[in-house]
Formats: structure tokens, sequence, C-alpha cells
């Protein structure tokens, strides 16, 4: 398969599992989290797909197209676990869909930060039966992993549902 048609294929997916995501938190109260902005395109479908949420982005950097850029109340710059640990003050337990696409180009090194960084990160921000989209897999004890499309390879991308993050937070907090 050419790279062109494996990012075909996986921006296909990834459209998929935003929208189904979006039909499953329904009326569902709570925010969005998009980590990893790029060039906006993520966070545009979510704006689309889910116009009366409120969506906060993590990013780094800002090198997004101008049409794609949230406003400062929605944006969290920096280091993504930092701005995540910020965002705990006033978004813990809030989120119902949360989005990571933060692959490094490096696959070792992007598995490694996902389970042993974001995945620990992003617990104390969910809220129970969030939805978690991520292009990595990740260590989210309690969480139910969902399918994922007809066709797509099982590691391309990885959802899961947190059906109880306050049980979950008790044997990730005995491990450390």
């Amino acid at each position: 398969m050419s790279r062109l048609d494996s990012a075909i294929r996986r921006l296909q997916a990834q459209r998929q599992l935003l929208d189904q995501a979006a039909l499953d938190i329904g009326s569902m109260e709570g925010v969005v989290l998009e980590l990893g902005l790029g060039n906006g395109r993520t966070y545009d479908h979510l704006r689309s797909i889910l116009p009366n949420r409120d969506i906060y982005v993590f990013e780094r950097e800002v090198q997004a197209h101008p049409d794609c850029i949230p406003d400062d109340a929605h944006l969290f710059l920096g280091d993504v676990i930092e701005g995540l640990n910020r965002a705990q003050k006033t978004l813990s337990a809030k989120a119902i869909l949360v989005h990571a696409d933060l692959g490094t180009g490096d696959p070792q090194e992007s598995h490694d930060f996902a389970k042993n960084k974001l995945s620990a990160a992003i617990i104390p921000l969910l809220a129970a039966g969030a939805h978690v989209l991520c292009d990595q897999q990740l260590l989210l004890p309690g969480a139910t992993k969902l399918p994922l499309p007809k066709g797509m390879d099982a590691d391309r991308y990885h959802a899961y549902r947190m059906d109880d993050p306050k049980n979950v937070l008790k044997p990730v907090l005995k491990a450390a």
C-alpha cells in the first residue's frame, strides 16, 4: 500500500471514529479535549460535528491554518502533559471526548510516551462514559476497548470508553 493510500485510510477511519464518538456522547454534559492541534483539520471537524461543545486544545506550538485556531480561553499552549496537569484545576472529570494524535515519528518513542505519560495525565480529566481516541495504544485501567471501523488495522487507531474513572484512579495511584 502506498503512503498516500495509507494516509487516506487513516483519515477516513479517524473521521468515522470521531463521528461515532460524537453520536455516543450524545447529550452527556462535558467538554472535548483535542491533544495535538497540528494543522487543525481534526479540531475543525470536531467543531463541525459538536458545534455546541467547548473544545479545549493542547498544543506545544500553534502552526495551524488561521481558521482552525481556538481562542486563548480554549488553548493550553506548551508541553501537553504540563497543560493536562494545569487543566485539572478547571476541567477535572469533565472531559467526555478526548482525541489524541501526538505521534513523534519514532514509533517506540510515541508508544512509550502514550503508555507512560499521556495515559496517566488524561485519566483525572475523564468523566464517566468518556470516549478516548488515540493514534497510540493507551494504558487506561478499567476502560473498555471499543471496536474499530471494519477493515481498519488494529494498530492504526485505538478507541476506549471510560466506564467509571473514579474506580480507575485507585489502581493507578496504588501502582505509583
